[in-house]
């Protein structure tokens, strides 16, 4: 029951975050007006804004204009129910599973929003920063002081690597809000986890870049958002972190 109960609120609070991911790009608000068709503004009654389910029974289309709703929107809600459901089923019912799915829903919307429009927003960047600061002094798994200097690290890092880039290559290859989102994920993660969750953001970047400039064409200035390479790392980090540091580790010895 837990978990059932988790997962419905994972949906509910994905429906909310495509609010978030629409509209705070735009400068709107996320609370008002109501929600309504982006093509003909129509509102969209609550039975219509059913999490999922909606989506299937309208077969992916507005009720009054009949046009097509973007997939985003239920991949959105499942993703963040299935981070609440690991969240809940790697942590128990705590407040550190609370704070787990709070971070894996940010990833989530900062993902979503860098995909679209190349931006992370401070909102939820430096508000998620915020939130981690003050958790750090109950995390379990890592002291106060680990997580700042953690966070520190992480965005002092990635300046470093944003200025590089614009001194050194004269281009931008990091925007700043990579190094707001270092800074959050390194309070919530702490040292081991933010330096898989870099290395694996790392990795799965070059290989999607490696993708488009071999099959698409595409040259070495090819613009890519790395906001949701550090999202994946940082999920598959927060649950694995540990057990990759130890196969690495393996690894190391048998060399």
């Amino acid at each position: 029951m837990e978990e059932a109960l988790t997962v419905i609120l994972g949906l509910i609070v994905g429906s909310f975050l495509n609010v978030v991911i629409c509209r705070m790009p735009q400068g709107k608000s996320v609370v008002l007006p109501a929600s309504h068709c982006p093509r003909c503004d129509a509102a969209i009654p609550f039975y219509d804004n059913v999490p999922l389910l909606s989506y299937a029974l309208l077969r992916g289309r507005c009720r009054s204009c009949r046009g097509r709703i973007s997939p985003r929107y239920p991949l959105i809600e499942a993703l963040v129910a299935l981070g609440f459901w690991l969240s809940h089923h790697s942590f128990g019912l705590t407040l550190h599973a609370a704070a787990s799915a709070a971070f894996l829903s940010l990833l989530i919307a900062l993902a979503a929003i860098d995909l679209e429009h190349m931006v992370l927003p401070d909102e939820l960047t430096l508000g998620g920063a915020l939130l981690f600061l003050a958790y750090a002094f109950v995390h379990p798994g890592i002291k106060w002081w680990e997580a700042v200097s953690s966070g520190l690290g992480g965005a002092l890092f990635f300046a470093l690597l944003y200025v590089f880039y614009l001194k050194v290559r004269k281009i931008e290859g990091l925007g700043f809000g990579d190094v707001k989102m270092a800074l959050m994920m390194g309070l919530f993660l702490g040292l081991r986890r933010l330096v898989v969750a870099v290395m694996l953001a790392s990795f799965s970047g070059l290989l999607v870049g490696l993708f488009f400039i071999v099959f698409r064409k595409k040259n070495l200035k090819l613009a890519l958002p790395f906001g949701p390479f550090l999202a994946l790392g940082s999920a598959v980090s927060l649950f694995c972190g540990e057990a990759i540091l130890a196969w690495i580790a393996t690894l190391w010895i048998r060399a």
